[in-house]
């Protein structure tokens, strides 16, 4: 994972795809660390909370394969 990371950060400044879908992921996350501090959720509140895990989730997806791409560059060199 420290590597897909490394990827990442050497990437997302010249590939404006991954740089976005990387600060969704983390607005996201912070969304949810919000969600956890509480000492109760609303009903409303643990349904966004489950629909913010989905989104992360399929962002997660999405830069992954991003990654991959980059990481089959990489050993091509």
């Amino acid at each position: 994972m420290d590597k897909d990371k490394e990827l990442i950060a050497k990437y997302a400044a010249q590939d404006e795809e991954l740089r976005k879908l990387v600060e969704e992921h983390r607005a996201l996350d912070e969304r949810l660390e919000e969600f956890h501090r509480r000492p109760y959720l609303t009903a409303e509140e643990e349904v966004e909370k489950k629909k913010i895990q989905v989104r992360k989730l399929a962002l997660k997806d999405q830069i992954m394969v991003i990654v991959e791409k980059y990481r089959k560059m990489e050993e091509g060199k």
